[in-house]
């Protein structure tokens, strides 16, 4: 089963960060008091869904903002690009790649978080049928 954890230090902002973004719920998970672990769930996204995450407190400080990619991008399908990348820079996000058209592929974006992790965002290309 697939898992992936976003790194964060203000639990409360990154939650509101996310849950705006993509429309994620959170669920502390049992025994992760100490780290602030939550368990992720929206679409695809929790248990039953072949996707797990979870979101937890940083354990060392943060990377400055606008620092060259410091861990794995996580890239989500969005119906919009544009409007969730103009969503995170009204709340909290930095721009890191504005929205652009990749031929054949979509449309993508990527933005800051506010905690130090750079998260995606692709509008995939209409087939011409």
């Amino acid at each position: 089963m697939p898992h992936f954890e976003i790194h964060m230090a203000d639990g409360g902002r990154a939650r509101k960060f996310y849950a705006g973004l993509f429309g994620w719920r959170f669920r502390p998970m049992p025994g992760g008091e100490e780290v602030d672990y939550h368990l992720i769930e929206g679409d695809g996204i929790g248990e039953g869904c072949g996707l797990t995450a979870g979101m937890m407190r940083r354990l060392g400080p943060a990377p400055e903002p606008g620092s060259p990619v410091r861990g794995g991008t996580m890239t989500f399908e969005v119906a919009d690009c544009d409007e969730r990348y103009s969503w995170a820079l009204a709340n909290g996000g930095a721009e890191a790649l504005p929205p652009t058209d990749f031929p054949g592929i979509g449309r993508c974006a990527y933005v800051e978080d506010g905690e130090g992790n750079i998260v995606g965002m692709i509008t995939p290309a209409q087939e011409d049928n």
